[in-house]
């Protein structure tokens, strides 16, 4: 994972719903100085915690295993921070009863994820044969699933829960799958059309289990963020958002037609950053720009990409004691 300095969702949404606290988990460069991990006993998660572990998965390392992936990134994997979360949310309440806790969780808005890339990550760039990736999707979503229920039984009641990034447009994919065939392509994006089919499949059953999850607790409002068609604006009109046609070309990179190597990350020697990130959607071949992050927190935050909307539930003026992002 590429360290840097960029501004990502997880700061946008902070700053747009005016929160005076924040817990990450799934974003391992987020802007919180207190990481769960690195704690002492001098450490003040009231003003935020990030639970964040570069690579963490929804399934359990356990089912990478199995599948012969040996060289994971880490061990670590949604029902963990989960665990984490849980062992340390009594210390975010002035008392140590059962009702504080629920009363900060009520008052949180909890943004879930993004959850799911890194399992594909894992297997796709990691040499497992495309068509025994799908079959597990619906595990991924279960994961997902279960972690949304077990917060609304500790009192979570508003919930975003984003889907999955078109990854046929990501630089690393593309240069991990070139193709000779231009019928694996999309005509006008330069996208692999599997990729984003297995993606979109990803979507789709995870607003499924929303919807199911909807039923079960009429009380919570769960939001669902279409991080999918929020992104794909950029490759089907790069220009018309200012990326200057640069929206497949990672910026920071080792060349080829992609910018990318994916046996050596940004931060590693050859690869080198682009002068100008704000001209690129890619970041690093995996991770968008702060540019297109922007964009993409807007058209979910402020525009039509949550379902329900957003800004007709969490008004700019609204403030509550807590935010909770997973």
């Amino acid at each position: 994972m590429a360290v840097s300095s960029l501004i990502l969702l997880t700061d946008f949404a902070f700053v747009f719903l005016n929160r005076s606290s924040i817990l990450i988990i799934s974003d391992p460069k987020a802007t919180l100085n207190s990481s769960y991990l690195w704690r002492d006993e001098s450490t003040d998660f009231r003003q935020g915690v990030n639970f964040a572990v570069s690579g963490a998965t929804a399934l359990n390392n356990s089912f990478f295993l199995e599948m012969g992936l040996q060289d994971l990134s880490t061990n670590v994997s949604l029902g963990t921070q989960l665990r984490w979360f849980k062992d340390i949310l009594p210390s975010l309440c002035s008392s140590n009863s059962s009702d504080c806790s629920r009363e900060f969780l009520q008052s949180s808005f909890v943004l879930m994820g993004e959850i799911g890339g890194d399992d594909y990550n894992a297997a796709l760039l990691g040499g497992i044969k495309p068509d025994e990736v799908k079959p597990y999707v619906p595990g991924v979503v279960r994961e997902i699933a279960s972690a949304i229920e077990e917060l609304i039984k500790l009192g979570a009641v508003t919930l975003v829960v984003p889907g999955n990034f078109p990854i046929g447009c990501l630089a690393s994919y593309l240069t991990y799958f070139q193709s000779s065939s231009q019928h694996d392509y999309d005509t006008d994006t330069g996208c692999i059309n599997w990729l984003n089919d297995l993606a979109k499949y990803h979507n789709r059953l995870l607003q499924k289990e929303l919807n199911r999850i909807r039923k079960l607790h009429p009380h919570a409002t769960i939001i669902y963020a279409d991080y999918y068609n929020a992104a794909m604006r950029f490759y089907r009109s790069p220009n018309k958002y200012g990326f200057r046609g640069e929206a497949l070309r990672a910026c920071c990179g080792t060349g080829g037609p992609y910018n990318c190597n994916t046996s050596i990350p940004c931060g590693y020697l050859p690869a080198t950053p682009c002068k100008d990130p704000s001209l690129y959607v890619t970041w690093d071949g995996l991770h968008l720009t702060e540019a297109a992050y922007q964009l993409v927190a807007q058209g979910i935050l402020q525009g039509p990409y949550s379902t329900p909307p957003i800004n007709t539930i969490c008004p700019l003026a609204s403030t509550s004691s807590g935010g909770l992002l997973l």
